[in-house]
């Protein structure tokens, strides 16, 4: 988690140079409100991350002390290299499934939601995800690759697919023949029909060429899913799925039509079951108005929530367990509420207006020996509710027809 941490700075760095080489190009690859659904995304993702951190650890060390066949030692090169081998292998094999199982499916579309692609849509995680990627390495554990190794091999496999979340990069040559690529990830991203998926790899692309899952960037790749969530909220794109799925199940007459909703490929709609929630146009993507004041408030707010999400990630590990619990659930509501902020849903102005006291005061409580004094704390709250009605105000007096800011696809 720490390595994590300490790479949030140079995930950043890299993503403001790709965003200036793109305008430098006269190419446009993030849009604002996307950029912050991403990140809203990864920052539950890591903040709920810590509460599977446990079921992950024990189960794989049960059986890596109690059932491991052989004890190869981490000092070793070819251990490592192994141990690689081995992370890679299963990697492939658990993204496959959660491309081809739809309750699999239902955590791991978060990270195909976004209809742009650039380095931010590698941030863009799914909270629910550790629930049962840790199964897929057990195999290693009976091997007898201790857990140590396989956790840091992990997360150097994880640090590696950020950089070919990229359009800038184009074809690599000869490198492709084994590693994935940008080129080879823009597939594994695309709805295009004869990219779905398509390419799983993480680290070498050898697996899809072996298992038969290879495609190679031919056409124009169009980016998200078919079953898209229409919102820039972090929380409700973590259940977007699971709802639709969910909601396809109970409309089902037979017994074999609920189970197939949840086992069979994603997309399976039974007999009779509204189609609801298919993309009719797979060109068309999400859209609300972003005004100045608005994207003035939610860069100021969201930064705030980056800055407090790094310093709970570096303090998890010494934070009592009910501050623990609080800090998490704060960043978790700030996400959902910003982002709702961006779909100009009407609840969101309440949130706001109930979230900005609670924080400060939540911070005040907390934090009283770091926070020098309480009163420009609630300063601050009252000018951020102040200008938070005041750019609403002028948001819905310039566009009397509220209902162009009800979150709906604008085109």
């Amino acid at each position: 988690m720490d390595l994590i941490a300490l790479s949030i700075p140079i995930f950043f760095i890299l993503m403001g140079v790709e965003w200036g080489l793109s305008k430098w190009r006269g190419e446009e690859v993030y849009r604002f409100a996307d950029s912050v659904a991403n990140l809203g995304c990864g920052i539950i993702q890591q903040t709920s991350k810590a509460f599977m951190t446990l079921l992950t650890a024990v189960g794989y060390v049960v059986l890596y002390e109690n059932y491991r066949v052989f004890s190869p030692s981490s000092n070793e090169w070819w251990v490592w290299v192994l141990c690689f081998l081995g992370v890679d292998f299963c990697y492939y094999w658990f993204h496959r499934m959660s491309h081809e199982c739809n309750l699999l499916w239902a955590a791991h579309v978060v990270h195909h939601q976004s209809e742009e692609y650039n380095l931010g849509v590698a941030l863009r995680q799914s909270a629910f995800q550790g629930l049962f990627s840790w199964i897929f390495y057990l195999p290693l554990a009976v091997i007898g690759f201790s857990p140590w190794l396989v956790g840091i091999i992990r997360i150097l496999n994880a640090l590696y697919q950020f950089w070919i979340h990229t359009q800038l990069i184009n074809h690599l040559g000869p490198l492709e023949w084994i590693f994935n690529t940008p080129s080879h990830h823009r597939v594994h991203h695309g709805q295009n029909p004869q990219y779905i998926d398509r390419n799983h790899a993480g680290t070498l692309i050898i697996w899809d060429k072996m298992f038969g899952t290879f495609a190679k960037e031919d056409e124009k790749v169009i980016y998200g899913i078919t079953e898209p969530p229409n919102s820039w909220n972090p929380v409700f794109a973590n259940f977007h799925h699971i709802k639709l799925s969910w909601s396809r199940m109970a409309s089902s007459r037979r017994w074999s039509d609920k189970l197939k909703v949840w086992w069979t490929q994603p997309g399976y709609i039974p007999e009779g079951v509204s189609h609801a929630g298919k993309r009719t146009n797979s060109q068309e993507k999400y859209i609300t108005m972003v005004t100045k004041p608005t994207w003035i408030y939610v860069l100021i707010q969201f930064s705030i929530l980056l800055f407090t999400t790094i310093t709970y990630l570096w303090y998890q590990k010494v934070l009592a367990p009910t501050v623990f619990v609080i800090w998490a659930t704060a960043i978790i509501f700030t996400a959902g509420s910003l982002g709702a902020f961006l779909d100009h849903q009407r609840w969101s102005l309440w949130a706001e207006t109930i979230r900005l006291p609670l924080i400060t005061l939540m911070a005040v409580c907390l934090f009283p020996g770091i926070l020098l004094k309480p009163l420009p704390l609630f300063a601050l709250t009252t000018l951020g509710l102040l200008s938070l009605y005041i750019l609403r105000w002028a948001e819905i007096s310039a566009k009397p027809d509220v209902s162009r800011f009800s979150g709906k696809n604008l085109g």
